[in-house]
């Protein structure tokens, strides 16, 4: 299993645009109001088929609301076989407070 990292909300779209996935684990209705730009929203039903889709050697950032969740999350895609799994430090809310203008709404 790999080592679960952490990523500064300064960070991510650097990390983004160099080709890795960026999932928000965030409920439907949150996502919807409020997201990162080129996020991708992922839970339990749509989770099977982005493992089926997703190259495991690229880098995948998790965020979830305030950055606990995401460690879990970031836990369970590294057993699943990807080689660089970050968790967004702080979540969500960091990230809109640090990087507003990388945040839209659907």
């Amino acid at each position: 299993m790999s080592e679960i990292l952490y990523i500064a909300p300064f960070d991510v779209m650097s990390k983004v645009e160099q080709g890795a996935y960026l999932v928000d684990i965030r409920d439907i209705n949150s996502y919807q109001n409020h997201h990162i730009k080129n996020s991708h929203r992922i839970d339990n039903e749509n989770l099977p088929e982005f493992l089926r889709e997703a190259n495991m050697e690229k880098p995948i950032i998790v965020c979830c609301y305030h950055g606990v969740s995401s460690v879990q999350a970031a836990g369970f895609l590294a057993q699943q076989g990807f080689d660089e799994v970050y968790s967004l430090e702080g979540g969500f809310a960091a990230y809109s407070l640090q990087q507003p203008e990388h945040c839209n709404a659907l």
